[in-house]
């Protein structure tokens, strides 16, 4: 039976999916998936997919990695807050978290890999500064899925496996996650693969707003604010959306967490446009985006064409639930996961480090209520741990393009050929 269709918020029309990004009209906005259940229902389920009732997929992966809640002691202690509730999404066994690559980003890899499987739409190409493209990674050497990876030449390092990985066809190009994108854009011209799509895919976003689900689910209630450091913002929309399933559910509470969503400077266009009150992110907001970029801490959080403006985009998640946005420096990262170890035990990705960053100073500014409900995405963590622990497996890149070229048809055949390796393998 079919546990969920698709829906435009811009002309509201509705439709089955056929591993669907974009609204059939034309339409400038995000696809929702709704859910026949209409109230969460957790199933006995490993990691993720205890949440399937309310993921895009028919089926479940047998890989025991998901998002885990607890209430914070010390952290909330230092900071003086009642309530705060820490979902982590990484390796620490103590805690049950066992997502092996030590990235959220396994949240959003594990269904959408799930998704494209059900509905045969053929290979997913992945563009990715580096936890994404080791998540799909990660989701291909235990499933055997085949996937493209596209990442700028410096994150090549960042993709590696804990179990051999057969199928990865890794192309890295000399730039930034801008460029990996646009050279993404250029394999998927290719016969038989196919986009996963980034903020369109509602596998993607729904992966992602597994935390909010299990934030609220360990507290018994929606919090009252959800912090978060962002680079697409794609998680920001993920939680609110979440949210809304929450509050329609009817058990969690009737008001949508705020979001305190928040960037590495100095690359912080969406905390600019925020700022100014625009829906549309300008040249200024960026200004010498190569330069800046190349100075932030967690150069994951970096995109140049965030899901800011469009119906249901991260504009739009923040206007609906009074949200903020914070511009964190790289210094201040690095004390708050310094401060974060110290008090949790664990360490962190930069990038979570700019989220605890975030939620120091809103408390020391007095923009939260240390009485009221916190939940804090700490998006990556367990390095050092799964160092211990875990074996590792390097992805060796299949292609290397250099500054500013393009496929020509020698790397379009390289490609080819390791598609019709890869289907005789299956």
């Amino acid at each position: 039976m079919v546990s969920y269709f698709l829906r435009c918020p811009g002309c509201g029309q509705s439709f089955s999916d056929h591993y669907t990004l974009d609204c059939p009209s034309g339409c400038n906005a995000l696809l929702r998936a709704v859910y026949t259940e209409r109230r969460l229902t957790l199933r006995d389920l490993p990691g993720v997919f205890r949440y399937s009732g309310w993921l895009p997929i028919e089926g479940h992966l047998e890989i025991d990695a998901g998002p885990v809640s607890y209430e914070s002691e010390g952290l909330a202690r230092e900071l003086g807050l009642s309530h705060l509730t820490i979902t982590f999404s990484g390796y620490w066994p103590e805690r049950g978290a066992n997502m092996e690559t030590c990235s959220f980003k396994e949240l959003e890899a594990q269904p959408t890999m799930l998704r494209l499987r059900e509905k045969g739409a053929g290979v997913i190409q992945v563009s990715s500064a580096g936890n994404t493209g080791r998540a799909f990674c990660q989701v291909s050497a235990l499933t055997g899925a085949p996937v493209v990876i596209v990442v700028p030449a410096h994150a090549a390092d960042r993709l590696w496996t804990t179990v051999p990985a057969e199928n990865v066809c890794l192309i890295t190009v000399e730039g930034d996650y801008s460029d990996s994108i646009a050279l993404g854009r250029e394999v998927c011209a290719l016969p038989g693969i196919v986009p996963e799509g980034g903020a369109k895919n509602v596998a993607r976003r729904d992966g992602m707003g597994t935390v909010m689900l299990d934030g609220t689910v360990s507290a018994g209630r929606l919090p009252d604010y959800y912090f978060q450091a962002v680079g697409s913002g794609t998680g920001g929309i993920a939680a609110w959306e979440a949210a809304e399933r929450l509050i329609a559910d009817g058990r969690f509470g009737s008001r949508l967490p705020a979001l305190h969503l928040s960037q590495n400077l100095p690359f912080v266009p969406m905390v600019r446009a925020h700022e100014a009150g625009r829906r549309e992110i300008v040249a200024d907001d960026m200004p010498d985006a190569g330069a800046s970029i190349a100075r932030v801490s967690a150069d994951v959080l970096t995109n140049r064409h965030p899901p800011w403006g469009l119906r249901g985009g991260v504009f739009d998640a923040l206007a609906a639930s009074g949200g903020r946005m914070y511009a964190v420096a790289n210094e201040d990262a690095r004390d708050a996961g310094r401060f974060f170890f110290e008090t949790e035990e664990i360490d962190l990705d930069p990038a979570a480090a700019v989220a605890v960053a975030s939620l120091a100073r809103a408390v020391e500014e007095g923009l939260v209520d240390p009485r009221k409900h916190v939940l804090l995405n700490v998006t990556g963590g367990g390095y050092e741990r799964a160092a211990e622990d875990l074996d590792r497996f390097q992805i060796e890149p299949l292609i290397q393009i250099g500054a500013g070229e393009t496929l020509d048809e020698a790397i379009r055949g390289d490609i080819r050929t390791w598609l019709n390796e890869v289907a005789g393998r299956a």
